[in-house]
C-alpha cells in the first residue's frame, strides 16, 4: 500500500500532463476535426484509433527506454522533426488540393478514398509516430513518475492510461465535428474549410521544421 501511495501521485502527474497536451487542438486534432467534417464519424474514429495507436508506440517504447536514447542523440529527433514536417506538408497539399477541387465530398471516387479505413489510421498514426513534440513530451513524462526502482505496475499504468486517454480525447473530438450540423456545414463551405486547414498543416510544417532543436 506505501509503495502505491509512493508512486501514485507521479502517474496522475503525467496523465495531466498528457491529457492538457492531447487536448490542446494540433495536427493530431485538426487531422481528426478535418476527417471527421469532410469524411464522416467512421473515418474520423479510424484517424482517431491511428493516433492512439501512436500514442501506445510512444508510451511503450519510452517506458522501455527511447526517450532517453533520443534524449542522448539529438540526430535521431531532428530526423523525426523533417519526417514529421514534411508529413504536414503533405497533409496540407493534400488540404489544398481538395480546396482548389470542384469535385463535391460526395463525388464516389473521392468518397472511396476519404472513407478508407486504413488509409485514415495510417493517417493517424503517422502523425502521432513522426511528432517531435511527442517524443520531448515523453521524455518529459517518463521523468515525471518513472524511474529505476518504479514497479512494473507503474509502467503498465502509464502506457495504458496515456493510450486510453488519448482515444478518448480524439473520439470526442470525432463525435463533436461528424455531426450532422458540422458535415452540413462543411458540405457548404468545403473549399475555404480545406484551405484553412491546409494553412494551418503548412503553418505547423514550417514551424516544425525551422524550430531549434535543443
Amino acid at each position: 500500500m506505501t509503495e502505491l501511495f509512493n508512486h501514485l501521485p507521479g502517474v496522475l502527474l503525467i496523465y495531466g500532463v498528457f491529457l492538457l497536451q492531447n487536448a490542446t487542438p494540433g495536427p493530431n486534432v485538426l487531422a481528426v476535426m478535418g476527417t471527421s467534417m469532410s469524411a464522416g464519424r467512421r473515418p474520423g474514429l479510424a484517424v482517431s484509433l491511428g493516433v492512439a495507436a501512436g500514442t501506445l508506440t510512444w508510451s511503450t517504447a519510452s517506458v522501455l527506454g527511447l526517450s532517453a536514447v533520443i534524449a542522448s542523440y539529438g540526430q535521431l529527433l531532428i530526423f523525426i522533426k523533417i519526417a514529421g514536417g514534411c508529413y504536414l506538408f503533405y497533409l496540407a497539399y493534400k488540404a489544398f488540393r481538395s480546396s482548389w477541387s470542384s469535385m463535391d465530398m460526395d463525388d464516389p471516387a473521392v468518397s472511396r478514398a476519404k472513407r478508407s479505413f486504413t488509409g485514415n489510421f495510417r493517417k493517424g498514426f503517422l502523425l502521432n509516430l513522426t511528432n517531435p513534440k511527442a517524443a520531448l513530451g515523453w521524455i518529459a513524462i517518463v521523468s515525471l513518475g518513472l524511474d529505476a526502482n518504479s514497479p512494473v505496475w507503474v509502467s503498465s499504468a502509464i502506457i495504458v492510461g496515456t493510450t486510453s486517454l488519448s482515444l478518448r480525447v480524439h473520439v470526442l473530438y470525432t463525435l463533436a465535428f461528424s455531426t450532422q450540423k458540422m458535415v452540413t456545414i462543411y458540405a457548404r463551405a468545403r473549399r475555404p474549410v480545406q484551405g484553412i486547414l491546409g494553412s494551418l498543416f503548412s503553418i505547423a510544417g514550417y514551424k516544425l521544421l525551422t524550430a531549434k532543436v535543443d
